[in-house]
């Protein structure tokens, strides 16, 4: 599996430079855990860089992962990779079985809540936000609304890490990557 090739399957579907940077947002989030776990970091950050790319053809929740997952496994990625892509939308109501799946659905969410607090510092830059500001963020309702605060929870909870290093990991994946994301 070819990292070059991933983005061009992604860029290929998504246009959107918001969904590509999401994307990459939950690459390099799937990256740090890969490494915390010991586990493939290139297959992990690859199934973070796919794992969306069907949503902005099919936004909706019936169709979006599980499109993903055809084309998925049309172009011959491994199966572990299909499957996490699919469940990782939950409204298909697949288990998330393995430590790949859980994770991909445990940093999702929280990617696109990081982004949403670093928009509102007033650079907008990831470099200014810390764990307190997203957890602080997390309490304010109104905020970023959209954002599924259960399935942050959730995640955390499965992958069994604290809340607190659960930000902590994601948020420094992403401060990495702050240029790439427009951060």
């Amino acid at each position: 599996m070819d990292r070059e090739a991933a983005l061009t399957l992604l860029q290929e579907y998504t246009k959107n430079p918001g969904l590509i940077k999401h994307a990459m947002a939950v690459e390099a989030a799937m990256g740090a855990y890969a490494a915390r776990f010991n586990e493939d970091v290139n297959k992990w950050r690859i199934v973070g860089l796919v794992h969306d790319l069907d949503y902005e053809q099919y936004p909706d929740m019936k169709l979006h992962a599980k499109m993903a997952a055809e084309i998925l496994q049309q172009k011959g990625y491994p199966d572990d990779i299909v499957y996490a892509v699919h469940a990782h939308n939950e409204y298909h109501g697949l288990p998330q079985k393995s430590l790949l799946d859980k994770t991909l659905y445990a940093v999702d969410e929280l990617c696109g809540f990081i982004v949403a607090v670093a928009l509102v510092r007033p650079n907008k830059s990831i470099a200014e936000v810390d764990v307190n500001s997203v957890k602080k963020k997390m309490k304010n309702t109104a905020f970023a609304r959209q954002v599924d605060r259960e399935a942050i929870y959730k995640g955390a909870e499965t992958l069994g890490v604290e809340l607190d290093e659960h930000i902590r990991i994601v948020l420094t994946a992403m401060q990495q990557i702050a240029a790439e994301l427009g951060l």
